[in-house]
């Protein structure tokens, strides 16, 4: 079975915003957007009670890197929430190139961040629509979440 599966997006979120990219050097700004959105300050205040807040950032900081990298624009991401549970999702235009975890490589050569967002979430996947593939990832939050 493939680490990353086709998947449509998670029924039940309603989205809060939407980010559009054009480089790597907005990445920053999207990582401060997020952190904001979930905890209520651009910094990190709270290391010990924000872990799930910066887990939610790192998957989109490496979804979206992947999707400015690999995938070709328009790239945009697009925050969504269900209660305690926050989903991130990742569109590109390479609608027919599937997430690719690194294989066979040397971990000093990077490519290995499919598998942290694995590892980091509840449920991830992708799936292609409308000329586009959209990578998500699914995080829980605190109970006390903004």
């Amino acid at each position: 079975m493939a680490l990353w599966q086709t998947a449509p997006l998670p029924a039940g979120f309603t989205e809060l915003w939407r980010h559009d990219l054009a480089s790597v050097a907005e990445l920053s700004r999207l990582r401060s957007r997020v952190r904001t959105e979930t905890t209520g300050s651009s910094v990190v205040a709270h290391p010990d009670r924000d872990q799930w807040s910066e887990r939610l950032v790192l998957i989109v900081d490496e979804l979206a890197s992947n999707a400015l990298r690999h995938g070709g624009g328009p790239v945009a991401a697009a925050l969504s929430r269900s209660g305690n549970h926050w989903l991130i999702a990742v569109s590109d235009s390479a609608a027919r190139m599937p997430p690719s975890p690194a294989r066979g490589r040397d971990p000093g050569l990077g490519g290995f961040g499919l598998y942290l967002v694995a590892d980091l979430s509840l449920g991830h996947g992708w799936c292609p629509e409308n000329g586009a593939k959209t990578v998500w990832a699914v995080v829980a939050g605190s109970p006390s979440a903004n």
